[in-house]
């Protein structure tokens, strides 16, 4: 089933590929689409990006963020449930001067909503009285697919543990690059790419990924998944993950506060029905195939030449018979036109035959026409007679 993410995604390509700012004019220029890519090259016909506001202070959610922790008991209460019951808690999650806290015997805390691949940032701080050392001071965790995978939080700002367990580390699996923890007692900051992997079938197509800032330095870099995180033993790598899951925050025991907690999904990857990038061959001819019709329905509503421009442009995507013989049609009665004008008044049709020429020469140079297309060589040698384009 289509996620909400990809029906928005499918939304914003129709509505802009049926937009009036298509330009044909500027249609014919980079090289045309091939079996893996449905886009030409600079095609004006791909979705823009959606605009985004950034925060005016850095770390702050942007426009499009989806705000899971602000501060509140209000954004507590209506973003996270306890895992554990009540009668099974000793103690409950609180909100202490602005901030998530973890209280001893309050077991995970998880978010109400089911996440997929995201960017999400989150700032986290370890008690300012430091008790205990190695992994029993200021442990906790942000946990992602419902806690398959765990980013370690832990106070080891000079408090040395093994090195798959330090703060930045996908826990149990890799190590963070390197400790840019900022003093005990003060606020650290993670901003994280998650990369949930995909199977289809039982088959694993990508293991997933994770990407961490921590502070602002780099400590994971696309990391893969491995199977997901464990406690002493290594998870197999076709191990399965859903589509969506809970973020979920660890009690191990320390009071660790959570504030400014927000996430912002990420586009889907071709693998997972994106439409950027490398995709498949049946995806791409899918893609290319929807890009055409669009092209064609436009294409009804002009006349003339600008008509033929519309339906040879859907031919980059999409051969079809009966749109490649209305446009050869349409240009064959415009080149008769032509001829008829007296050399006076042709000056008025130059933008047309500059544009249908750079039109033909495109489409002949990729050889989506060929080389003894009659009308390809009349309005080339038109535009040299007329001294609008040099003779090459």
């Amino acid at each position: 089933m289509m996620n909400r993410l990809n029906k928005t995604f499918l939304i914003l390509t129709v509505s802009l590929a049926t937009s009036g700012a298509i330009a044909a004019k500027s249609a014919f220029f980079g090289d045309p689409p091939d079996n893996h890519h449905p886009w030409a090259v600079h095609d004006h016909n791909r979705p823009l990006p959606p605009v985004v506001i950034p925060a005016a202070k850095i770390a702050q959610p942007p426009s499009d963020a989806i705000v899971l922790f602000d501060g509140t008991e209000a954004s507590f209460h209506e973003n996270w449930r306890h895992d554990r019951p009540a009668d099974e808690r000793d103690q409950d999650w609180i909100v202490v001067e602005g901030a998530l806290q973890s209280m001893r015997g309050a077991g995970k805390l998880s978010s109400i909503a089911e996440l997929g691949d995201l960017q999400l940032h989150i700032e986290w701080r370890a008690p300012t009285e430091i008790v205990g050392k190695g992994q029993g001071r200021g442990n906790s965790g942000v946990f992602f697919m419902g806690g398959m995978v765990e980013v370690q939080v832990l106070d080891n700002f000079k408090n040395p543990t093994y090195a798959d367990g330090t703060a930045g580390a996908v826990y149990g699996i890799m190590p963070p690059a390197v400790n840019a923890l900022r003093p005990s007692g003060e606020w650290q900051s993670y901003d994280i790419i998650f990369r949930r992997p995909i199977a289809r079938d039982g088959v694993i197509l990508d293991h997933g990924s994770l990407t961490v800032l921590l502070n602002g330095v780099v400590v994971q870099d696309n990391t893969p998944l491995e199977g997901g995180s464990g406690h002493k033993k290594r998870k197999p790598l076709d191990r399965i993950f859903p589509e969506l899951g809970a973020l979920m925050l660890q009690d191990h025991g320390n009071p660790v506060r959570f504030r400014n907690i927000w996430y912002r999904p990420l586009r889907p990857r071709a693998i997972d029905g994106g439409t950027d990038g490398r995709l498949s061959e049946e995806s791409t001819l899918s893609k290319r195939s929807e890009i055409a019709e669009e092209l064609r329905q436009h294409a009804r509503a002009l006349e003339g030449q600008p008509k033929a421009l519309r339906l040879l442009e859907s031919l980059k995507y999409e051969e079809d018979a009966s749109a490649r013989a209305e446009a050869d049609n349409l240009i064959a009665q415009y080149a008769a036109k032509l001829k008829k004008i007296a050399p006076p008044e042709m000056e008025d049709e130059k933008n047309q035959v500059l544009s249908l020429d750079e039109a033909l020469q495109y489409m002949h140079r990729h050889r989506l026409i060929s080389n003894d297309y009659p009308m390809w060589s009349f309005v080339n040698d038109l535009a040299i007679q007329q001294g609008w384009k040099e003779d090459k």
